[in-house]
């Protein structure tokens, strides 16, 4: 904005130094200068409308993926959670089978020390036999005093044969238990191991889907900031933009005011009428753009389409009260014909007339060409009564 006061007031001091001993051509050039001041700010202003405008798209888009992944942490969230429910149901299974473990292994102990002390007992007892002579019933029958002794001893020998059969039961019974312990231990262990890695397999993978998911919704986060940072920016330009085009316009306005007051002092230039049969084409070609708003600024004109060197007629008898350089349009001839009207042929290869120069209607006063702002050779043609512009064709 502060830019755009400063054009303003550069613009009003230019103006208010000139005003006192420049003629109307020198009005006229101020005057063109600003309308390309004014036609570069309206693109300018098309453009951060259009930026603006993407912007905004860009944003919702933005705006629209970070509320879809959203949805989609939401999913994995609850998701989790199930997890993680059923990761707190395998954890107390887990440490169910781990204190089952820890019995088992404390079994298995205690059979291996049963086992021990069988294998002890059967290993004295064949020492035993092997040192005594295993006694025969016919011994001792012969060998008893008396029927009461005979039967002593025979009970003696039932209980040394039942106590050898305990102690191979013993013996089997405790292997079987041991090998039975031990295959349990084992699945026990698997169980647990296989429980454990299945869960922290399912956790990471969840994890990691989960922080893919907060890094992408950061990142976005992050653009979508830095496009509304942009956006306010163009926004802000877009302000200093307008308020210039303001300042211009109005000093436009009173520009056009200063040249009607040139045209009609005592010292404006003598010129003569307009021809009985009014303007005539200044060259004969096809129209290739109207007179009108185009790509966002005023064209102030007509084009006409025809090859570079072609010779440019006056539309009208007048006198020349601008001939040379002029921004935008390249070399230009501005002609006065006398009662507020004036006509303009831009983008000349070569300028055949002088200022201050009578010209006739039909007189050659320069070539087309593609100076200035143009693409391709074509001759723009304007029409201005009192200063301003008008649609050309309403004077052909």
């Amino acid at each position: 904005m502060a830019r755009g006061l400063a054009l303003l007031t550069v613009t009003l001091a230019v103006l208010a130094a000139t005003a006192a001993g420049a003629g109307a051509d020198n009005y006229g050039k101020k005057q063109d200068e600003i309308r390309d001041r004014i036609a570069i700010l309206h693109n300018k202003v098309n453009w951060a409308r259009g930026k603006e405008r993407a912007l905004s798209s860009q944003i919702s888009l933005v705006t629209a993926r970070i509320r879809g992944l959203q949805d989609d942490l939401e999913r994995t969230t609850d998701h989790l959670d199930t997890i993680a429910a059923d990761l707190s149901v395998r954890r107390n299974r887990l440490a169910a089978l781990t204190l089952r473990y820890r019995l088992q292994t404390v079994r298995l102990r205690r059979l291996r020390r049963e086992l021990n002390a069988a294998e002890l007992t059967a290993d004295e007892r064949l020492v035993a036999i092997y040192q005594e002579e295993d006694p025969e019933v016919v011994d001792v029958v012969l060998s008893a005093r008396s029927f009461t002794e005979l039967l002593d001893q025979l009970d003696y020998l039932e209980q040394i044969s039942r106590q050898d059969q305990a102690i191979a039961r013993q013996l089997a019974t405790a292997k079987t238990n041991v090998a039975a312990a031990r295959r349990h231990t084992d699945e026990v262990r698997t169980e647990v191991f296989q429980a454990t890695r299945s869960l922290q397999a399912r956790l990471d993978e969840q994890l990691a889907a989960r922080s893919r998911l907060v890094s992408t919704q950061e990142s976005l986060a992050d653009a979508r900031a830095l496009k509304q940072r942009t956006l306010s920016s163009v926004h802000e330009s877009k302000r200093e933009f307008l308020h210039e085009i303001e300042g211009l316009q109005q000093a436009s306005l009173r520009l056009a005011a200063k040249i009607r007051a040139a045209q009609a002092s005592p010292t404006a230039f003598t010129t003569s009428s307009v021809s009985s049969s009014g303007l005539i084409w200044p060259v004969s070609g096809p129209l290739t753009s109207p007179f009108g708003w185009r790509w966002g600024r005023m064209h102030e004109g007509i084009d006409v389409g025809v090859p570079t060197g072609t010779p440019i007629r006056a539309a009208a008898a007048g006198t020349v009260i601008y001939a040379g350089w002029e921004s935008g349009y390249g070399n230009l001839v501005v002609i006065d014909h006398g009662r507020g009207l004036a006509t303009a042929y831009g983008h000349q290869s070569s300028i055949a007339s002088s200022l201050g120069q009578h010209v006739g209607q039909g007189q050659v006063v320069g070539y087309v060409g593609c100076t200035g702002h143009c693409f391709g050779p074509h001759l723009h043609f304007e029409v201005r009564v009192n200063g301003s512009p008008v649609d050309p064709l309403g004077y052909l």
